[in-house]
């Protein structure tokens, strides 16, 4: 069986502000924005590099569905963006102006720091501890 998650959807306020933070804030790549109808864009985003999986950006339509905008896991850190340069990226978020939750701290499996992006959603930067081969 040869499986793989592709996209992960992530409710926002508004295409354009969410392209724009993810973009230029966090460098990701804008994989795809293709319009569907008068009011629903397939839009997808992805960090530079080797990322198998993108976030689908999906308009949040409804009360239930704005209400989840920014906590779509109940205050937990939903996303977890890996990084070969901890210390680059992690000054990329504060030269940005990114809201840091935890500072930098080292952990057995890497350095790791928790942020907010623009809708409160928690996110953690790790440059990941290499592994050791025995």
């Amino acid at each position: 069986m040869n499986q793989r998650i592709a996209h992960i959807a992530l409710l926002v306020k508004d295409y354009d502000e969410a392209i724009e933070f993810y973009t230029k804030k966090l460098q990701f790549n804008l994989v795809e924005d293709t319009q569907l109808s008068e009011t629903k864009r397939w839009v997808m985003v992805a960090p530079s590099g080797l990322s198998a999986c993108s976030l689908l950006l999906a308009k949040a339509v409804g009360e239930e569905q704005n209400s989840r905008i920014g906590n779509q896991t109940g205050g937990r850190v939903f996303l977890f963006l890996h990084t070969d340069n901890f210390q680059r990226d992690y000054q990329n978020l504060l030269d940005e102006g990114i809201k840091i939750v935890r500072p930098p701290s080292l952990e057995n499996y890497g350095t790791v720091a928790v942020f907010e992006d623009l809708y409160g959603n928690l996110w953690d930067l790790i440059e990941p501890t290499p592994q050791k081969l025995n």
